[in-house]
């Protein structure tokens, strides 16, 4: 390697020709020929676009990587070439996305996973607070020039549901939201772990009028520039890159035109969103599971013990081939759901009806708690496989083996996935009329 080249490792532990070999471009390559037989065409092509855009990004601006770079400096050079989501075309905006979609979401997932695995996961999300803003604008301009400022990548954004003594129990929340007479609110109480909220400029929020009383929720956009707003950096060591955030509301005021959805519609917005989150972070894992499989298989076709590949030994070739099918079976699962998604979607002007949504809100949960348990299974596998080389800091994999540790956690819990789909499947079971 040369000497003066800046580096993501302190340390060079695999030798030149592997190295060179899980590159970028290699990593692109070895993925698109397993998937070129189940894409379409505009899938595909808009999946290279995206790679293209990535590996030039990576050369010109010397990215290593390594634990010193900062992934939210580059949000706005990928937000201006329409890389940061695909959700939906943004006409309202007047950008005008001919490719849009969660099967597109999917695609841009899988590119930018590949490039930086915590620069995705930052990334999606900021979606998450793109879509309630898309779904409620009401052509209000400030509404308009927010979800501008983060599809474009002028700053990232952040969605605050969670709180310290409610966890993944969205419903019952102890921040509370008190109408003025102008329509303004007050928002006063406490969330946190909330992805990308310390650097966000705006971030989408939710209150109840009454304490523990779901059906009194609103929703609120919030200018983190306002007084009484605090927030501070929740850090956790498996993203260091990524910033999470325990915020404070005191006497937060919220103008009338920010709230999303007033006092009794909160509730109403905060599931219609589920299905996207859910499956959005169902396509994080896959596509985290991809980058494992593919930096394992290259690693295992190139290290040589005993004369031969490691791949031709019945411990690593075995294992990891079984992990490749059931990769590629979970991946078809979700590319259908999503090309289903999206086709509802178009027949239904834009937004599915309620109870279409609610209907998918159990497939969306199985893929979410499947993947995620997918994802921490095969990062962690992959990482074996390669040895030392897994788990050192020369290559992505130690990323994804760290960022899969929390995928069963982001977005509910892996018990509240159980807890949603058994609730689900009871009334499943009354609707059969047994």
């Amino acid at each position: 390697m040369e000497e003066n080249k800046k580096k993501r490792y302190i340390t060079q532990a695999i030798n030149d020709e592997i190295l060179s070999k899980l590159s970028l471009k290699n990593r692109y390559q070895f993925l698109n020929t397993n998937l070129m037989t189940v894409l379409e065409p505009p899938e595909f092509n808009f999946l290279k676009k995206a790679q293209k855009f990535c590996m030039r990004f990576e050369k010109k601006n010397d990215i290593t990587h390594g634990p010193e770079e900062d992934v939210y400096e580059w949000i706005p050079k990928f937000g201006a070439e329409g890389f940061l989501t695909r959700a939906h075309p943004f006409e309202m905006i007047d950008l005008n996305y001919a490719e849009y979609g969660v099967t597109i979401e999917f695609m841009r997932s899988l590119a930018l996973n590949f490039f930086d695995p915590q620069f995705n996961m930052a990334q999606g999300a900021t979606v998450l607070a793109v879509n309630p803003i898309h779904e409620h604008h009401e052509n209000i301009p400030i509404r308009l020039e927010i979800l501008k400022k983060f599809v474009t990548g002028e700053t990232p954004g952040a969605i605050l549901i969670t709180e310290p003594e409610r966890g993944s129990d969205a419903v019952h929340m102890l921040t509370t939201c008190d109408e003025q007479d102008d329509g303004s609110f007050l928002l006063n109480g406490e969330k946190i772990y909330n992805t990308n909220a310390p650097k966000a400029g705006y971030v989408v929020a939710y209150a109840t009028a009454e304490q523990n009383n779901g059906n009194t929720m609103a929703q609120f956009l919030i200018d983190t520039s306002w007084n009484g707003w605090k927030c501070e950096r929740v850090y956790i060591p498996y993203v260091p890159k990524v910033w999470l955030g325990k915020e404070t509301f005191t006497n937060l005021r919220v103008p009338k035109e920010y709230v999303l959805g007033g006092v009794g519609k909160g509730r109403e917005h905060l599931f219609e969103g589920l299905v996207p989150e859910r499956i959005g972070i169902a396509i994080d894992c896959i596509s985290q599971c991809w980058n494992a499989i593919t930096h394992a298989s290259i690693y295992a076709n190139n290290r040589r013990q005993f004369n031969q590949e490691i791949l031709k030994f019945q411990g690593v070739g075995f294992l990891l081939t079984d992990l490749w099918a059931r990769l590629m079976n979970v991946t078809l699962g979700i590319l259908m759901f999503s090309k289903s998604y999206d086709s509802k979607v178009e027949k239904f002007g834009g937004t599915l009806p309620k109870n279409i949504s609610q209907a998918m809100v159990a497939s969306a949960s199985q893929f979410k708690y499947h993947a995620a348990k997918l994802s921490a299974e095969i990062c962690y596998e992959s990482a074996n496989l390669m040895g030392g080389a897994g788990v050192c800091d020369n290559t992505l994999m130690q990323d994804l083996l760290n960022i899969s540790r929390i995928a069963e956690i982001i977005g509910g819990s892996r018990q509240i996935q159980t807890y949603v789909l058994s609730m689900a499947m009871r009334q499943l079971y009354k609707m059969s009329g047994i």
